[in-house]
C-alpha cells in the first residue's frame, strides 16, 4: 500500500489527482472505473472499495463494481435506500463513518464476513440527482478519519465523472441497437403502393422517442403509424420499443385505430406511470382507395392529390395516451384516397422551431409535399425544412402513395 494514514490530504489528493488525470485519460469508461477503485483503495490504505448504483426508479442501490468485496457484485447484492450503511448514505447523502462492523450496524450479512472492521462512505451526486455510493472498508480496528474523509469525497467526484462518462457511452450503444431494430429496415411489397420514409435523431444524436411503423396483418389491412413519446432520452426510446408493440399486439385483435389506440391507452396508464404518448394511425385495405385514420394528440396527416391543392386531414383529435384516465370515444376519420395520392405522417420535430409558431412550419410542410414518388418526397421535405440547421428534436416522417393507374 503506498497512502498511510499519516499523509496528509494534499498530499493523497495529490497522488489520485495525478492519477486520474494523466495515466487514466487513455482507459475507456469502464476501464477508467475499475482503475479508480484500484488506486482509491490504494491511496486510503484500504482493503475493500466498492460502487453500489442508484437503481432508479426503484429506491435501491445495486452493487456494480468492486475490488475486494466482489462477492457484493457476484451475488447482485441490492440494499433499500435508508437502511443499513450503504442505504444511510444514500439516504442522508452525506459521508458515513463506521468503526465497529456487525449485525447491529451493517444489514449486508457480506461485509462482516468479509471480516470488515471499519468503513467509510460518500455519497455519488451528480447535482441534485443521487447516482449511488461509494464505501471503503479495513480489515483491522483502524478508523477512518477526517482526512481519509475529504479524500474520498475527491474521489467520489472522479468516480462520478467515469459514471457519466460510462453511462453516455452505454446509452449510445443502445440507442444505436434500439433504432436498428425498432424503425422497419424493408416496407411491405404491396401491388398498388409506394412507400417512403425518413429518421433523423436530435442534435445530441442521442434516439429518443418518435418512430415510425408500417406492417400488415392477417386481414390484409395495412397499418401506418407515427408516434413521439415525451422525453429525450434512452429511457423514452424504451418506452417508445414497449408502446409500439403493445400497438402492434392489440392491432391484430382487427379492431380499427380508434379501439386500438384506446387499448394502448390502457396499457399506458396501467404500466407506464408517467409516461405520455401522441401517435396518429392510418389504416387501409386493399384496394387501398380509403384510409381511416385516428390521432390521440398528434399532428396531423399532410394528403397530396393530383390537381388539388395540399392538404392537413381535418381529424378529431382525442388526448395522447397516458394524458386522460377514462377519456371520451376516440373517433376515427375517414378519407379518400383515390389513384395518384400521397399521405405523410410525421412528428413534430420535423415542424418546429425555436422562436416560431408551429402553424409557420405546418404551413411550409404543407407547401412542400406533392403528390410524387414517396422517397422523392420524403428526400425534399428534409432538404427544404431541415436542411443544414441541427435538429432540436427527433424526426420521423412517413410515406405512402398509391400511383395513378
Amino acid at each position: 500500500m503506498t497512502g498511510t494514514t499519516s499523509d496528509s490530504a494534499d498530499e493523497r489528493l495529490s497522488k489520485l489527482l495525478a492519477v486520474t488525470d494523466t495515466e487514466l485519460a487513455r482507459l475507456g469508461a469502464e476501464e477508467l472505473q475499475i482503475e479508480l477503485l484500484e488506486r482509491i483503495r490504494d491511496v486510503l490504505d484500504a482493503d475493500t472499495v466498492a460502487v453500489l448504483v442508484h437503481e432508479e426508479p426503484s429506491d435501491y442501490l445495486v452493487a456494480q463494481l468492486a475490488r475486494g468485496l466482489e462477492e457484493e457484485v457476484r451475488q447482485g447484492v441490492r440494499i433499500p435506500i435508508g437502511v443499513g450503511f450503504a442505504g444511510s448514505i444514500a439516504a442522508l447523502r452525506q459521508p458515513v463513518r463506521l468503526d465497529r462492523v456487525d449485525k447491529k450496524t451493517v444489514t449486508n450479512p457480506i461485509l462482516w464476513e468479509k471480516g470488515i472492521r471499519t468503513m467509510l462512505g460518500v455519497p455519488l451526486l451528480s447535482g441534485k440527482q443521487l447516482l449511488g455510493v461509494l464505501h471503503v472498508g479495513r480489515l483491522d480496528d483502524r478508523p477512518f478519519g477526517d482526512v481519509d474523509t475529504q479524500v474520498l469525497s475527491v474521489a467520489g467526484e472522479r468516480v462520478v465523472t467515469a459514471m457519466l462518462s460510462a453511462n453516455a457511452a452505454t446509452e449510445r450503444a443502445a440507442a444505436d441497437l434500439l433504432e436498428r431494430s425498432l424503425l422497419p429496415t424493408r416496407f411491405p411489397a404491396l401491388e398498388g403502393l409506394e412507400f417512403g420514409g425518413r429518421y433523423a435523431p436530435s442534435e445530441d444524436r442521442m434516439i429518443g422517442g418518435d418512430w415510425y411503423d408500417v406492417f400488415t396483418l392477417p386481414s390484409g389491412d395495412l397499418w401506418l403509424v407515427t408516434g413521439d413519446v415525451a422525453g429525450h432520452s434512452l429511457q423514452a426510446a424504451v418506452r417508445m420499443g414497449r408502446v409500439r408493440s403493445a400497438l402492434r399486439a392489440y392491432a391484430l385483435l382487427g379492431g380499427g385505430p380508434a379501439e386500438t389506440l384506446a387499448l394502448t391507452d390502457r396499457k399506458v396508464h396501467h404500466f407506464e406511470i408517467d409516461t405520455m404518448v401522441t401517435v396518429v394511425c392510418a389504416v387501409t385495405r386493399p384496394p387501398y382507395d380509403r384510409f381511416q385514420i385516428c390521432s390521440a394528440g398528434h399532428l396531423p396527416p399532410v394528403l397530396a392529390q393530383p390537381d388539388r391543392p395540399t392538404s392537413l386531414v381535418e381529424l378529431k383529435v382525442g388526448p395522447p395516451l397516458g394524458a386522460v384516465r377514462d377519456a371520451p370515444p376516440r373517433v376515427a376519420t375517414e378519407i379518400d384516397f383515390p389513384p395518384g395520392s400521397l399521405l405523410a405522417l410525421y412528428t413534430d420535430g420535423l415542424v418546429e422551431r425555436r422562436g416560431e409558431v408551429l402553424d409557420v412550419g405546418l404551413r411550409r410542410l404543407r407547401d412542400t409535399i406533392r403528390a410524387d414518388a414517396p422517397d422523392l418526397v420524403c428526400r425534399e421535405t428534409m432538404q427544404r425544412l431541415v436542411a443544414d440547421r441541427i435538429p432540436a428534436d427527433d424526426i420521423a416522417m412517413l410515406a405512402v402513395r398509391r400511383p395513378a393507374a
